[in-house]
Parts: C-alpha cells; sequence; structure tokens
C-alpha cells in the first residue's frame, strides 16, 4: 500500500513540475504544460520501475559501498553472523562505506537479499560492544520488514529532489527562476514523499528489536551517541539529505534543507528508551 502511494506521489508530483516548466517556457518557446505534464509522467513511470528493481543497488552505489567476503572483513562477518542466528534471519550481505563519518544502514527488498552497510569510519571509532549494537539494529530493520519502504523512499526523494545541484548552481536570468521555484515545489513535496513512507516508530522499533538480539541495550545508545557527537564534528559530505532517515543516525549537516527532510526521532528519546530497557533488564 505504502509502495503505490509513494509511486502515485511521484508520478504527481513530475507532472506538477512539467506543468510548472512549461508555464515558465511556453512564453519563449511555446511549449505546452500539458505536453509537458505527460512527458514528465512517463518519466516518472520509467524512474518508478528503476527505483523499484534496483533500489538497494542505487543505495550501495550513491554511497561508494563495497559488498566484502568473510576473507575481507571475517571478524566482522562473524560478528553479523552470530548476531542474524541469534535473530533468526539469513546471513545478510555486508557492506562497506568508504566514509570516515561513523554511520550504518540496511537496504535490501526482502531479508533473503539484504545488505548491512557500515562505514569505515564506525569500524575504527565504535568499541567491540557497541558496534555489536549498530549491527543488531541494522538487523532490526531486517526483521521488522521496514528497510525496502525506507530504501525506496529514499532513493526515489533524492532521484526527484536533485538539492544539491539546485541549491548550489550558479545561475542568472530565467534560469535562476526556474532553480528557486524548483527548489520550492521539490522541497516541500520530498519531505512530504519520506514523512508518507517513513514512521518515526521505525527507528525506535529497530532500536528495541535491535537490543533483544545484542542484549546490550546500553552498548547500542553509547553508539549512538557516540556516532552523533562524530557526525557533528565530521558530517558525511556525499550523498543527499533525503536518505537521512535510513542510517541510524543523521550523517548530514545540520541545516534548513535537511530538518525538513529528517523523520527520525530525537536521539535523546532514543538513548533514553534504551537505557529504561537496560534497566529493566538488569
Amino acid at each position: 500500500m505504502k509502495t503505490a502511494l509513494l509511486m502515485g506521489v511521484v508520478t504527481g508530483l513530475f507532472m506538477a513540475i512539467g506543468c510548472i516548466i512549461g508555464l515558465l517556457l511556453c512564453g519563449y518557446f511555446g511549449v505546452s504544460p500539458l505536453y509537458l505534464a505527460v512527458v514528465f509522467a512517463g518519466l516518472a513511470v520509467i524512474v518508478n520501475g528503476g527505483v523499484y528493481t534496483f533500489s538497494d543497488r542505487i543505495m550501495l552505489r550513491m554511497y561508494d559501498t563495497t559488498v566484502v567476503s568473510e576473507n575481507i572483513a571475517p571478524e566482522l562477518y562473524s560478528k553479523v553472523s552470530q548476531l542474524s542466528m541469534k535473530a533468526g534471519l539469513p546471513m545478510p550481505k555486508i557492506g562497506i562505506i568508504n566514509n570516515e563519518s561513523p554511520n550504518s544502514f540496511a537496504t535490501g527488498r526482502a531479508p533473503e537479499n539484504a545488505v548491512i552497510a557500515v562505514t569505515s569510519g564506525a569500524l575504527s571509532l565504535l568499541q567491540r560492544d557497541e558496534l555489536e549494537g549498530v549491527l543488531a539494529h541494522e538487523l532490526g530493520h531486517i526483521k521488522n520488514g521496514d528497510m525496502f519502504i525506507s530504501t525506496l523512499a529514499a532513493v526515489t526523494a533524492s532521484t526527484v529532489f536533485l538539492v544539491k545541484w539546485l541549491w548550489t548552481a550558479e545561475s542568472k536570468g530565467l534560469f535562476t527562476q526556474v532553480r528557486r521555484l524548483f527548489l520550492f515545489v521539490l522541497v516541500l513535496p520530498a519531505s512530504l514523499l519520506i514523512r508518507l513512507a517513513v514512521s518515526v516508530n521505525y527507528e525506535f522499533a529497530a532500536d528495541e528489536t535491535g537490543a533483544k538480539i545484542s542484549e546490550k541495550p546500553n552498548a547500542l545508545a553509547d553508539a549512538l551517541i557516540r556516532i552523533e557527537e562524530s557526525v557533528m564534528e565530521t558530517p558525511m559530505l556525499l550523498g543527499n539529505p533525503a536518505a537521512s532517515h535510513v542510517f541510524i543516525v543523521n550523517p548530514f549537516k545540520a541545516d534548513t534543507i535537511t530538518h525538513l527532510l529528517c523523520v527520525s526521532p530525537p536521539l535523546e528519546r532514543r538513548v533514553q528508551t534504551l537505557r529504561e530497557m537496560a534497566h529493566l533488564s538488569s
């Protein structure tokens, strides 16, 4: 249901963009707004099909992720294997994101083809128990079945948003007007798109499930604090704010656009909930 709604919103958004471009250009080139709306609707169908089929691969490519074997990362592979068995899940593929900012995400259409990706920064920064907590959190997303819709929303919003280009492009004249209108038209719908598809409860649920898998809620809480502190000093430069909800902690520099697109709950609430879990289980 959410997948169909997401694709419907994308189609409507593309048609609106086509109409707006047509209205802006009809006085200059005689372009019909209706014609461009139909053309952009066709583009939306292509985008929807591609994103639905390849969203996980797009995410991995977008964040420079290399899928590694047991021979390449034996210790990491062993940790994920043990946690997967405890969770009753098939062994996911493991990806290492070439980025010094510590973070992680899970992607894939189903548990059978899931990928857990962690940054090189997380592998070097986190303590053993903290890393296990992070890996268990990502397994929580897989077990709870929310990773695909989150990935789909992230890739779709990133595809239609193009905010980095729109925000930084240097231009004059007509293109400046088009750029500003695009920015207005795209930011709010992209934000709505993500908020329609992704529940703020996904992170709470993954925290809870992950803490039960690892049996170390305090370690996950410590990892969240350590990751956020590091991100504040060294935010991730690669990627798009529209995908911030996929990561265990928002990896991007805080600004107006990132705030609009972020649906993750406050980290303080997540840490408090995990501390309470640890207290109840002690």
